[in-house]
């Protein structure tokens, strides 16, 4: 039976939803990735790093030291910008040791014990954050909020009490996974390391309250592993519209208040029945982990883990979830029903897998692997790798920002519906392998110039 579109309904009351047609690459929008992807310069990391520290002091200065106190040192930014990317390269302090004093073995193992660390980092962010937001390309994007959370896996070989098995991921080995949050302007707004267990993205919600910076978010985009009744709850009683995946549409049950209404072809598909009793009973209750969670008082992880029980909901829990299968109801219906809905978490969803990707080709030492054995030490490594991506994101959406700009003022067609479809992700032109200098060149105007797209070499990779 046909419910509308592309919808059908079976007897059983069971939903299906055809595939939505990918949309179209248009020859414009392919022939502008190709004409920015030859203008943008080639850069090393390390270079690419330094630059953007030079393109904000109040990044370099927010690494202060342990104590608290701005650092006399010489060159920091130098010695900073090795150890990002030596952390975020994940290839040791080897590769970046230089003759330059603030390249040598000592002057690094100092910085990076007393000035890198999870305030720096944090501080650090926010200024890229608010940088990235403040370009016009990233705004052609998105307004900041949209946001979605995914977690990447990473294997650690080393003996740790703070990684975990999981077969889906790690197979016969332990790991962890690094949850991290980011806007619709494809920047990253916080991060954290937890164990690597199929349930740890409940920690999600945690992240929210928690952003190195920018605007709150206001939809939330996550995976099916982060669902369920009482999270919907939560997530919802806390402000936010909340859009998970749906795992398997068709055994997705949809709740009723009014057990006598008749929904249509959609009657036996509302099977559930809503006990806003329940709801009524324990509202003083729900309000007040609703407002704990919000006052920082209790982490949303443990609330969410008090109200369920050996896997099964508590009377509290069982409130929480009824009032979340309200609203579960509507993003169910919505996802069928609204094209422009499942495409813009379509969307964000790539654009997490882009970042991802990026991470992955970024962190290739060691095999991709994670050496640190204590939570404190994968969370630092990771956030210099959160970091570094950060500032490629923000370095990458400057200069097709450039590019852009000269195609314009070259009379080029440069369509806004192309320019929405721009990735801060791409990164051929950047090498990650075996050259790392740390010195900058002569850059008139403060940017490097770009390369002409139709000379024979700029496309070649």
């Amino acid at each position: 039976m046909t419910a509308g579109g592309d919808i059908t309904v079976d007897t059983d009351g069971r939903m299906h939803l055809g595939k939505d047609d990918a949309l179209e690459e248009s020859p414009s929008l392919k022939d502008l990735r190709t004409r920015v992807a030859g203008m943008i310069p080639r850069v090393d990391l390390s270079e690419l790093v330094l630059e953007v520290m030079g393109w904000h002091p109040d990044f370099t200065a927010s690494f202060t030291s342990a104590a608290g106190a701005s650092s006399r040192l010489t060159d920091l930014n130098v010695s900073v910008a090795a150890l990002l990317t030596a952390h975020a390269l994940n290839i040791g302090f080897g590769p970046v040791i230089a003759d330059a004093p603030a390249l040598t073995r000592d002057r690094l193992s100092h910085v990076d014990q007393n000035y890198l660390g999870s305030d720096s980092y944090t501080a650090a962010n926010a200024v890229l954050i608010d940088a990235q937001g403040a370009s016009d390309l990233a705004q052609a994007w998105g307004g900041g909020l949209v946001a979605a959370v995914d977690g990447m896996r990473f294997i650690v070989p080393v003996r740790s009490v703070d990684a975990r098995p999981n077969p889906k991921y790690f197979h016969r080995k332990k790991g962890v996974t690094w949850l991290n949050m980011i806007s619709d302007q494809s920047v990253g707004l916080a991060a954290k390391v937890v164990s690597g267990t199929p349930k740890d993205t409940l920690h999600f919600v945690d992240l929210l309250y928690n952003p190195d910076g920018g605007q709150r978010p206001e939809v939330l985009i996550t995976d099916q592993g982060s669902y369920s009744d009482i999270v919907f709850g939560l997530v919802t009683l806390l402000g936010f519209d909340y859009r998970p995946v749906l795992a398997d549409l068709p055994d997705a049950k949809l709740w009723r208040i009014n057990r006598s209404a008749d929904y249509g072809r959609l009657d036996r598909t509302a099977r559930g029945k809503i006990d806003v009793e329940k709801v009524r009973r324990h509202w003083p209750d729900i309000c007040r982990i609703a407002a704990s969670i919000h006052t920082h008082e209790v982490s949303a992880h443990d609330v969410i883990r008090i109200l369920q029980r050996d896997g099964r909901p508590t009377d509290l829990g069982e409130a929480v979830a009824h009032y979340g299968r309200i609203f579960k109801t509507l993003h169910v219906l919505t996802f069928v029903d609204d094209p422009a809905y499942r495409r813009e978490m379509k969307a964000m969803r790539n654009l997490q897998e882009g970042r991802h990707a990026l991470a992955r080709h970024i962190f290739h030492g060691r095999e991709g692997k994670l050496h640190q054995a204590y939570r404190d030490g994968q969370e630092d490594q990771l956030g210099a790798l959160g970091l570094v991506l950060n500032c490629v994101t923000l370095w990458n959406t400057v200069y097709l920002d450039h590019a852009l700009t000269a195609l314009r003022e070259q009379g080029y067609p440069v369509l806004d519906t192309d320019v929405v479809r721009l990735s801060a992700y791409v990164r051929r032109h950047i090498n990650v392998h075996g050259h790392y200098s740390f010195q900058l060149p002569d850059l008139a105007g403060g940017r490097r110039t770009l390369r002409d797209p139709d000379h024979r070499d700029s496309n070649e990779e």
